[in-house]
This record gives structure tokens, sequence and C-alpha cells, in this order.
């Protein structure tokens, strides 16, 4: 596992999970120009959500089975097609179609990430795992301000047409630099559908992380959210692009994924896991006091600070998985994922509630109490899990 190889699969995961959130912020100017009922613009968003969690249990598991370059490359192969579908999309039914598309083939950073720990050593797994989450990390984070800017300039297809080229190219480089690699599991497609739940019933550790993270992510989304909803607003006036800026500042939490990923490899996970639940919760206290002074310098470094602890606890659940053994890695992620991808599903329609009943006060109360109550399940954790 060289850095050469490293930052490719760092880049790929950036830009491959990049395609779930370009429509976020160009939902609206899509709807106008296809000419959509206001109440459906918002399902581009939803459909390209349900397609993800559909292939974290429905495609990500193939990577126990399967040959995982093929894989990977197959799904960015098709994501090329459900892109320009986006691009020609005649009507609101067909640009929902690809909308659920882009989701279900976005998993296939899901894929390259487990790809990487079997790629690893157990010495380094810590130290690729961070670099590799980095990356996706990144991409979660830039894909908002990116198509903001692009839509600006170009208009919205322009975004589009621009990731499936990318993702053409990624297919085929994925094909010609990854090694050859498959997991030894012997179990048919139906049979390793079958052993999820069982994978959820026997295996405390990882209900242990699902139930760090979920929370976490849940205050993650709650906050970026309603973060645009406070700026734009009277308090502060920030224009689209603005905001956009603002994202982008956020963006640089992702630069931690790397330094723990190596503090882990070193023996440190269990402290630096404390650090970074607690870092969220802090950062909401930073948050409501930005939002008290009118300070968007001070909701930047909250937004930097919940950024940080949110991935360090992402890279060390990852690791900690994916240490459990190589037969079941990608189920293992592919469960894990779903579970906190729901997470976040819950912090984005519980921030629509809070800020419009209390504003930013109960908003940030509420995303102060999800990584509070990580926070006090992490200080129950058993003995036999206090490894590292």
């Amino acid at each position: 596992m060289t850095q050469r190889l490293t930052l490719f699969l760092a880049a790929a995961c950036g830009l491959v999970v990049a395609n779930l959130y370009y429509v976020q912020p160009v939902a609206g100017v899509i709807g106008a120009q296809l000419a959509m009922d206001p109440a459906t613009v918002g399902l581009l968003v939803t459909f390209t959500q349900i397609g993800y969690g559909l292939g974290l249990i429905l495609v990500v598991p193939l990577g126990d089975i399967l040959e995982s370059r093929r894989l990977i490359a197959s799904c960015l192969a098709v994501s090329v097609l459900a892109l320009l579908g986006m691009v020609f999309a005649p009507s609101a039914g067909a640009v929902l179609a690809a909308s659920f598309l882009i989701g279900l083939t976005c998993v296939a950073a899901q894929i390259i990430v487990p790809f990487a720990a079997h790629l690893a050593t157990d010495a380094t797994r810590g130290r690729v795992v961070g670099d590799t989450m980095s990356g996706l990390m990144a991409g979660i984070m830039l894909a908002r301000p990116l198509s903001s800017f692009i839509t600006h300039w170009l208009g919205w297809r322009a975004v589009f047409i621009a990731s499936a080229g990318v993702m053409a190219v990624l297919s085929v480089l994925t094909l010609r630099v990854l090694p050859r690699w498959r997991a030894k599991a012997a179990l048919t497609y139906f049979g390793t559908l079958k052993s999820l739940a069982a994978l959820v019933r026997e295996t405390p550790v990882l209900r242990r992380r699902i139930l760090y993270h979920a929370p976490l992510f849940a205050a993650f989304s709650l906050f970026w959210t309603a973060s645009p909803l406070l700026l734009a607003g009277p308090g502060f006036g920030l224009t689209q692009q603005g905001i956009a800026l603002f994202a982008l500042v956020g963006a640089g939490g992702a630069i931690i994924a790397p330094i723990v990923g190596r503090a882990a490899d070193r023996g440190g996970a269990r402290l630096v896991n404390g650090v970074a639940i607690a870092a969220v919760a802090v950062s909401f206290i930073l948050a409501w006091i930005g939002g008290a002074l009118g300070s968007a310098p001070l909701l930047a470094i909250a937004g930097v600070v919940l950024d940080m602890g949110a991935t360090a606890n992402l890279v060390l659940s990852q690791r900690i998985l994916f240490a459990l053994g190589s037969e079941a890695r990608s189920r293992l992620n592919g469960i894990f994922i779903a579970a906190f991808f729901l997470g976040g599903a819950v912090g984005s329609a519980v921030s629509s509630f809070t800020f419009a009943r209390g504003g930013w006060p109960l908003t940030t109360a509420t995303g102060f109490a999800f990584a509070f109550a990580a926070l006090v399940y992490y200080l129950t954790e058993p003995q036999q899990f206090r490894k590292g």
C-alpha cells in the first residue's frame, strides 16, 4: 500500500461521494428549469438519499464476494450514465430516476474504504483509513460550495457533465491502477444479505460504534442544514456565494482524519475517541455563542470543530470495525454507514423543525443533546472494548 495509491483512493472517495451533495444547493434551480412542482423539488435530494441507503445494503456487501477492483469500476461506469441522465432528463420523473441511480452508484466510495483497509497492514491500517476518509469528508464538505459556484457561472448542468467526465476517467484508472483483490467469504449474494442481521446481532462492537456515530452525524447534518438558514437571515444577510464560502471554511475539519488514523495506530484510540465526541458537544456551545453575538467567524470555528470531531470518530470506528477480520469488512462497513446515514437524515429533518420553532438557540441545544447522548454512552464502554 504505497502513499501514491492511498492518495488515489482518497481522491476517488471524495470525488465519488461528492455526487450525493451536488444537487442540494441547486435543487430549486433544477426544479424551475424543468417546471417541477415545488413540492416535488425536495424529492431530488430524497431520491438520492434513498438510492444511497439501498446501495449500502444491496451493493456494498458485494465487496465481500466479488473482485473489488471490477466492482468499483462497474459502479463508476454506471454512475456516468446516471449523471448524464441528470443532464438530459426531459421531465421531473426522469430527473428523479437519475437522482436515485446517482445515489445507488455512489456507494462505490464505501467499497473503496474497506478495500483500502484490505491493502494496509495491521500497523498502518489506521493511517490508511484516515487518509482515505479525509478525501471522503473533503468531498462531502466541498461538494455544496463547488456546485453553487459552477451553477452560478455555467449553469447546473455543467456540474453533472463535469462529474460524469471525472467518473469515466476514474472508472478506467481504477482498472489500471488498483491491484486485484477478492475477499474470502464463501457466500452467495443472498447469503450475504441474510447475514447482515446476524452481524448486527453477534457483533457488539458494531452496535456500539453505530450508537456513537449515528447521533454525532445527526448533529453534523443538523448544523449544516440549519446554518445556511441562519446565515441567509437578517442577522447575517449572507448571499448564496457567502454561504458557499462559509461551507468551504468548514471543510477544513477534514484535515483531522489522517492525524487521527496515525494516533490510533500508536495505541491512542480510546482517548482520541472521547475527545472527538466531546468536541462535537463543544462545537454547539460555540455555535450558540456565535449566533447570539452575530459572529460568522465564531460560527465557522464551530463548524470546523464539529467536522473534526465527527470525522475523527468516523475514522476510529471504521479502523476498529475493519480490524475484526477481512471476510465481512464490506458488510460491516455497509451496515455502519447505513446506520449513521440514517442518523444524518434524522438530524436534517429535526433541524427544520427546531429552527422553525425555536430558531438557532433550540437548534444548537438539540445538536448539543445529540452529542451529549453519545458522550454519556461512551462513558459506559465496557473494558473489553477499551483497546488502543
